[in-house]
């Protein structure tokens, strides 16, 4: 290797390592694009009806506020409510319980008394547990301001985008060389009308698991079915683990009801995850968005290693995106390409009368090829 090449590789190893180091950053910066691609979607509907840019995009941030601001109005006031109700039921029943081990106590052989648990030695024994919970509470407070100040930032970033996207797309293409900016701006297209499939697919899969669940709930008479259905459909954007999270808090009220209404519970979640499974999501995705049930499941394993909880609720547009990126760049244009190039451009030459020397380089180049057969149709 001459001393070009060896730059040239001591460049490509800092870059990598630069975007290691900032890998939060960019997740971050990636989730005020989706974001920025959803409001944008919302703007162009409102722009066919006849409003202008500026006012369709100021009703659509105005219409996601209103939603967060629901969200949490219908979320957090009957969680509190019930979650408060629930650290005195708890003691109640731990009571209840320690009595009734009391009671059999006197009733079995003395031989038998010793292998009974004792209620208070357990708690003693979670003492320890308990405190160092309660010590690391300021690391949580800690780390809800971390989490806030995340979101501010990707609601400014989605702002900024979504003032101007096409200045902050131009910028991205300039990154590439210019005989390849063309491909680029057709890949990005792909990668957007995906998003916005997945966007629409996990829209319609949410709001159909938040229906049934609060439907479900309903009838089995549970506390606040209203907020623990629209925290089910909200999860529900997590594959696999979303669910499962959703799950708890429904048996955590339905505890406070009757011990059979939990295991209700439990059986209406499964009944709802086989229906969203192995109905909802092959309906709706397959004209949306197509990706291999293990392709998702790996995805959100490498990214939650990775990037934490934040990688693992953008892993599914995340693997969107990689998956366009990889079929085209990777596939179509470097490995269907490999040992090709040769024979292409021969076939050109024989094909062409005359060539002029502008033409002959537009032949020799397969992106300008491929980009004005593109355009002639």
């Amino acid at each position: 290797m001459n001393l070009g090449q060896w730059i040239g590789l001591i460049a490509i190893v800092l870059s990598l390592y630069i975007l290691w180091q900032i890998r939060e950053v960019l997740l971050l910066m990636f989730a005020a694009v989706v974001l920025a691609t959803t409001l944008n979607r919302l703007a162009k509907r409102f722009q066919r009806s006849g409003m202008t840019r500026g006012f369709a995009v100021l009703l659509s941030v105005a219409i996601f506020f209103a939603g967060v601001a629901g969200f949490f109005w219908l979320i957090v006031p009957p969680f509190a409510q019930q979650f408060q109700e629930l650290t005195y039921r708890v003691p109640q029943g731990f009571e209840r319980f320690n009595n009734w081990l009391d009671a059999l106590r006197t009733r079995i052989p003395n031989q038998l008394v010793p292998y009974i648990p004792d209620i208070n030695s357990l708690i003693q024994q979670a003492q320890p547990i308990i405190n160092r919970a309660l010590g690391n509470s300021f690391a949580f407070v800690s780390g809800s301001l971390e989490v806030l100040l995340k979101v501010l930032l990707v609601l400014v970033l989605t702002g900024m985008i979504l003032a101007d996207p096409i200045a902050y797309r131009k910028v991205f293409v300039r990154l590439f060389p210019s005989f390849y900016r063309r491909r680029v701006e057709g890949i990005l297209n792909q990668c957007e009308v995906s998003l916005e499939g997945w966007i629409t697919g996990a829209f319609i899969a949410m709001s159909v698991v938040a229906l049934m669940s609060v439907v479900g709930l309903s009838v089995l008479g549970v506390k606040a079915a209203l907020a623990l259905g629209i925290l089910a459909g909200f999860l529900n954007l997590i594959p696999n683990l979303g669910p499962t999270l959703s799950v708890v808090p429904a048996m955590a009220i339905a505890l406070l009801d009757s011990p059979w209404k939990v295991v209700a519970v439990l059986i209406l979640y499964l009944i709802i995850q086989q229906v969203e499974s192995n109905f909802i999501t092959p309906i709706v995705m397959a004209h949306q968005v197509s990706l291999l049930p293990a392709v998702t499941l790996i995805a959100q394993l490498f990214f939650v290693t990775f990037f934490g909880f934040l990688g693992l609720f953008l892993a599914l547009p995340l693997t969107v995106v990689a998956k366009i990126w990889m079929q085209e760049v990777l596939i179509k244009d470097v490995l269907d390409e490999w040992g090709n190039n040769h024979q292409k451009d021969t076939e050109f030459i024989i094909v062409s009368e005359s060539p002029t020397s502008d033409e002959f380089t537009k032949v020799n180049d397969p992106w300008e090829a491929e980009s004005s057969v593109s355009d002639d149709e």
